[in-house]
């Protein structure tokens, strides 16, 4: 086992090296074919045994919004499961750190424990295209589209526009990051030639503390939490970064910071354009008689039946954006998410029976309280739904 272990680890470092090297000259799809990237079989990936009530879920950095709705879940979802003899439950949600790019979806190709990821979906479309670990259409299914990551491109006070920091040292994350490899591909496409450091956050942001970097750049959901608490009394504030239609073929989204998102780096009036990309929840695709598959099959099943507790005051904003029933162009969805989803088609009965539960666990007795609340509800489902 650890044997299997240390050649995973291995292999995900290699082939990281190889897509980072081959993404990091790609500014478009189309373009990326041009490259011709030397072509891997996909990485080989061992069941771990250790535990087959622990599902792996690797997500962005410590710091980042998709580390955030990993915890929720692995917290929300550790409430309310009946227990073992020795305390023990059915199903626990063990959040990985990842860096938010490449790397998350080579863990998953690779790692024994890895079972899941979000990961940004421009990028699994390019590394599908290419070809560069294989034909990873078949390894790779996701769950759901989650939510949109938004481009953070934090600035010392004496840098007042993006062609500011021209010739400056600029933190784009860590290599294989959406920052690093996103990142490059914007600030090229803008003619904006900067000096890149690929250092972690931490050390970014104290870097400008200390007039060392002018720049970092962060790509997750609005609003950060790390960043508004560091960024207060320091002078940083956000660049905006100009969307033009052009990158809406590369499958960039124009996107808004604004006051409420961080009320102590922009002004009440205030806002700051920038872009966005698209994340999803992805998944290995475990032969069905794996010891891994119902695994995630429960782990599905639990998650979308109680998603509107997550809809709630005390989780996230980011999964007000979250339709479970959206699709992802191009890939498959995994199959008792599918099977789930059209079981639930039947109407609001099913929904009715969910959000029940949910009020069940909170201090709501009064009806009209119950009915307004799921009238609220399925509103904001039918403007998720119609996008």
């Amino acid at each position: 086992m650890r044997a299997g272990l240390f050649t995973a680890f291995i292999a995900a470092t290699w082939l990281g090296g190889q897509v980072q090297t081959s993404l990091a000259q790609t500014v478009s799809p189309n373009e990326a074919a041009k490259v011709s990237p030397r072509k891997e079989s996909a990485p080989r990936k061992e069941a771990a045994t250790s535990d087959p009530h622990t599902t792996g879920f690797v997500t962005g950095a410590a710091q980042s919004t998709e580390f955030a709705i990993a915890q929720d879940i692995a917290t929300t979802l550790a409430s309310g499961q009946e227990t073992g003899p020795h305390g023990e439950v059915a199903l626990r949600v063990l959040p990985m750190v990842g860096n938010g790019g490449i790397r998350n979806i080579i863990d998953i190709l690779s790692l024994a424990g890895a079972d899941m990821a979000i990961a940004p979906v421009l990028l699994a479309d390019r590394l599908r295209s290419t070809g560069t670990l294989g034909d990873i259409g078949n390894k790779l299914v996701y769950i759901t589209p989650l939510f949109v990551e938004e481009f953070h491109l934090l600035a010392r006070s004496e840098i007042k526009s993006l062609s500011d920091l021209a010739g400056k040292r600029v933190n784009l994350g860590e290599e294989g990051s959406a920052g690093a490899v996103l990142g490059r591909e914007v600030l090229n496409h803008l003619q904006v030639k900067v000096s890149e450091s690929n250092l972690t956050l931490d050390s970014a942001l104290d870097g400008m503390r200390k007039g060392q970097i002018s720049g970092a750049l962060l790509v997750s959901g609005k609003p950060v939490g790390f960043l508004a608490r560091y960024a207060q009394g320091d002078g940083l504030h956000f660049l905006s970064i100009p969307y033009s239609r052009e990158m809406l073929q590369h499958d960039y989204l124009p996107s808004t910071l604004r006051h409420e998102d961080y009320p102590d780096i922009i002004g009440d009036s205030d806002s700051v354009d920038t872009i966005a990309i698209k994340c999803a929840l992805f998944a290995y695709n475990w032969p069905i008689r794996s010891e891994r598959f119902p695994l995630l099959e429960l782990f599905v099943q639990t998650l979308f039946s109680r998603f509107p507790e997550f809809l709630g005051d005390g989780h996230h904003p980011k999964w007000r954006e979250v339709n479970l029933a959206a699709l992802l162009p191009g890939w498959r969805r995994f199959r008792p998410a599918e099977r789930w989803l059209q079981q639930q088609s039947g109407g609001e009965a099913a929904l009715r029976k969910a959000f029940g539960r949910f009020l069940e666990q909170k201090s709501i007795s009064n009806p009209p309280d119950r009915e307004q609340l799921f009238q609220d509800f399925m509103r904001w489902r039918e403007r998720q739904q119609g996008r």
